[in-house]
């Protein structure tokens, strides 16, 4: 049963929207790692990152993110590509079930879309083995929609920014952090703003041992305030 405390969380102003999303992006431009899926906007390098990136660390995913683009350059390749190779491609990255449902999504392309992702929303979450966050990453980084994300990261951040204390894991607290999210996208730089966001979780706003002497939010969040 969600807490009074999480049922009545509120939404920052205009004024602390905009302060957040210029500190981020200042932030972002000085010390965004440059990474291979931020050079393109071909929907199906997008979301064969991001299924790649659930669990398991950029730098294990690079190389691999390479050499399965090589082999299976399109969703009509993957689609007609033997499960067999699609799976041995896959090693070592571990989670075998996402080989599958990539496979799965570029048959289901090929078969209704033509061999292309739609930028829709719906039809997005239509496919099985694409949920909020993957369409979000999907309509942002490869269509440059408005589009809200929330991995693990960016979860993180804004937690931590706004929130301060309750269950970050509570069905209620993650409903508002996604209402957050979305709040907090701006009309532009879009793709911009949601990889700076997952960098800054990634380098910052970490889990364990965050790095809030060198924080640009650290001002204003509300989790530096009560740990203090």
């Amino acid at each position: 049963m969600a807490s009074k405390r999480d049922r009545a969380l509120p939404i920052p102003g205009a004024g602390a929207r905009r302060r957040f999303r210029q500190r981020l992006l200042t932030w972002y431009r000085r010390h965004g790692r440059d990474l291979p899926w931020r050079k393109t906007d071909n929907p199906y390098h997008i979301l064969v990152s991001e299924i790649m990136l659930q669990q398991t660390q950029v730098d294990r995913v690079l190389p691999k993110y390479a050499e399965w683009l090589e082999k299976f350059p399109s969703l009509h390749a993957l689609a007609s590509a033997p499960e067999l190779e699609v799976a041995e491609t896959w090693r070592p990255l571990g989670y075998n079930v996402r080989p599958k449902r990539l496979q799965s999504i570029a048959r289901e392309s090929v078969e209704k879309y033509g061999g292309q992702l739609p930028s829709d929303e719906a039809t997005l979450l239509s496919f099985k083995g694409i949920g909020a966050y993957t369409a979000g990453a999907i309509r942002s980084f490869a269509f440059r929609e408005r589009a809200a994300i929330l991995d693990t990261n960016v979860a993180r951040v804004l937690f931590r920014v706004y929130v301060g204390e309750g269950d970050p894991k509570s069905h209620a607290m993650k409903k508002h952090l996604w209402t957050l999210s979305e709040t907090l996208v701006p009309q532009r730089q879009v793709f911009d703003f949601n990889q700076a966001l997952m960098d800054f979780g990634a380098m910052i706003c970490v889990a364990r041992s965050p790095k809030c002497l060198v924080c640009p939010m650290k001002k204003e969040c509300a989790w530096v305030r009560q740990s203090s």
